[in-house]
C-alpha cells in the first residue's frame, strides 16, 4: 500500500500528504506550495500565495478534498456550493480555477464569465438560459458584472433564472448525484438581493457556502 500521497506534474513530484485507514490526510503547507507552483504555472511568475489568505484557502481546500469532519468544524456543508466573495482583484477567480488540481479523483468543473453568457444569451435567447441550468457542476465567475441579457427587445436578468433554474431542477436530486453551483462575486448579500431580488437570495441560502474575502484584501493585480 502507497504511504504517501504524491502528484506528478511536468515530471516533478509533489507530496501532498500521506494514506492512513485508506484515507488522504493533506499536509496544508505542501499543498499551499503545490497551489503556488500551479499559479505560477498557468497566471505567470508574478502569482504567489497570501499568508492573510491562508485561513480561507484551508476553508477552500477541505470543501475541495471533502473532509467530512473538519468541514463540520467549519459550518461548510458538503451538498452545497462554493460562493466565493471579496473585493476587485483580491484572487477569487484563480483560487476557483487552482483547487481542483489537489483533487485529481474529481472531475473539474467549468468556469464560466458570467458576462459571455449574457453576451450568448443576446444571440440565442432562453436556450442559453436552458444550457446553464443543466444539472451538471458548474462555476459562474464574477456574478453582478454582467450587463442586463436583451433578446429581440425584451431584457432578462439571465443569471437570476438560470439560478432559479438551477435550484428548481435540483430538487429531489440525491446528495450521491448531487451537481453544485459556484459562484465569484465582488457583491455582499444585499447587493445580490438588490440586484437579483430574494427569490435568487432565499435559494442561494439553500444553493452555496459563503467563503468571503476581507472587505480590506488588496488588489493583487495591482
Amino acid at each position: 500500500m502507497k504511504k504517501y500521497f504524491t502528484i506528478v506534474d511536468n515530471n516533478t513530484t509533489f507530496t501532498l500528504g500521506k494514506y492512513y485507514n485508506n484515507q488522504i490526510i493533506y499536509d496544508f503547507n505542501n499543498t499551499l506550495d503545490y497551489l503556488e507552483i500551479k499559479g505560477k504555472q498557468r497566471f505567470g511568475q508574478h502569482f504567489r500565495i497570501y499568508k492573510e489568505d491562508h485561513n480561507l484557502i484551508y476553508k477552500l481546500m477541505i470543501y475541495t478534498i471533502n473532509d467530512k469532519e473538519s468541514c463540520l468544524a467549519n459550518g461548510i456543508d458538503l451538498n452545497k456550493g462554493i460562493l466565493l466573495t471579496g473585493p476587485v482583484g483580491c484572487g477569487k477567480t484563480t483560487l476557483m480555477q487552482l483547487l481542483p488540481y489537489i483533487h485529481p479523483q474529481t472531475r473539474p468543473y467549468p468556469l464560466f464569465p458570467i458576462r459571455n453568457i449574457v453576451i450568448e444569451y443576446n444571440t440565442n435567447g432562453s436556450d442559453t438560459i436552458n444550457k446553464y441550468s443543466a444539472l451538471r457542476t458548474m462555476c459562474f465567475d464574477d456574478l453582478g458584472a454582467e450587463p442586463t441579457g436583451r433578446f429581440y427587445g425584451h431584457d432578462c436578468n439571465v443569471m437570476a433564472e438560470i439560478l432559479i433554474s438551477r435550484y428548481d431542477l435540483s430538487q429531489g436530486q440525491s446528495s450521491k448525484h448531487n451537481k453544485r453551483t459556484h459562484l465569484t462575486t465582488n457583491l455582499n448579500a444585499l447587493e445580490i438581493e438588490d440586484r437579483y431580488g430574494e427569490r435568487v437570495r432565499s435559494r442561494l441560502r439553500e444553493m452555496v457556502n459563503v467563503i468571503a474575502f476581507p472587505s480590506s484584501s488588496p488588489d493583487k493585480r495591482s
